[in-house]
């Protein structure tokens, strides 16, 4: 039975996620800039609330994903303290200014984790060289990669996506998003173990519980 991560920007959201005993919670902030890092206060506020795993996004900011010195030292300091109130994963992404990722400052952050599973995000489906960056983030350490195959979205991104996979194996974990709802997932759960939904309203940031509901009866 494939499992589902949903993304939640906001407190409200991810409260939501939980009362539906979703698998589990990508943490950010600020759908507009694509998910940054969210706040310590609001992830003591969930792990106080309940067991699922929530996973915090480590991103200062939206744009690329290349980063000075300066932004990768907030990273830094910001992993580090959601660390310690509890986070239970973190999910980050560093490219160089040739959009290849970058094994040395992504390997700064996982250190940091200190054994913490980490998800390389959607920074991925920026690269070109998808195989070769495959290699390089399982040997970096990374659990887990969020990617829609390089595509729109991951419908559009199948067949990438299954040769991801396949080229994966047991090594790290393909998380499918990118537009995955209640009127595809049924589709994707066959080929894949874990994906990964906003479930949205159309004019929000904020969860569609009734889509999120819709969504889990597809899967279980």
């Amino acid at each position: 039975m494939s499992k589902i991560e949903i993304a939640c920007f906001n407190k409200a959201s991810a409260l939501l996620a939980i009362q539906e005993n979703v698998d589990r919670i990508e943490l950010c902030e600020d759908y507009s800039l694509g998910g940054i890092t969210p706040s310590v206060e609001t992830l003591l506020t969930l792990k106080q609330k309940s067991n699922i795993p929530i996973y915090a996004m480590i991103r200062p900011r939206g744009g690329d994903f290349l980063y000075n010195a300066k932004e990768l030292e907030q990273m830094k300091s910001d992993l580090m303290m959601l660390k310690e109130v509890g986070a239970d994963g973190f999910v980050f992404g560093i490219l160089d200014e040739n959009n290849r990722f970058d094994f040395d400052k992504n390997l700064e952050l996982m250190n940091h984790a200190a054994g913490i599973p980490c998800t390389f995000h959607r920074a991925f489906d920026r690269i070109e060289n998808q195989e070769e960056a495959l290699e390089e983030i399982i040997k970096c350490g990374f659990k887990t990669i969020l990617t829609s195959g390089g595509a729109s979205s991951a419908m559009q991104g199948l067949d990438k996506l299954k040769e991801l996979k396949n080229l994966a194996g047991d090594r790290i974990t393909i998380l499918v998003g990118g537009g995955v709802r209640s009127t595809n997932v049924a589709e994707l759960k066959h080929d894949f173990d874990y994906l990964h939904s906003a479930c949205i309203s159309a004019d929000s940031e904020n969860i569609d519980v009734e889509e999120l509901r819709k969504l889990l009866q597809q899967l279980r």
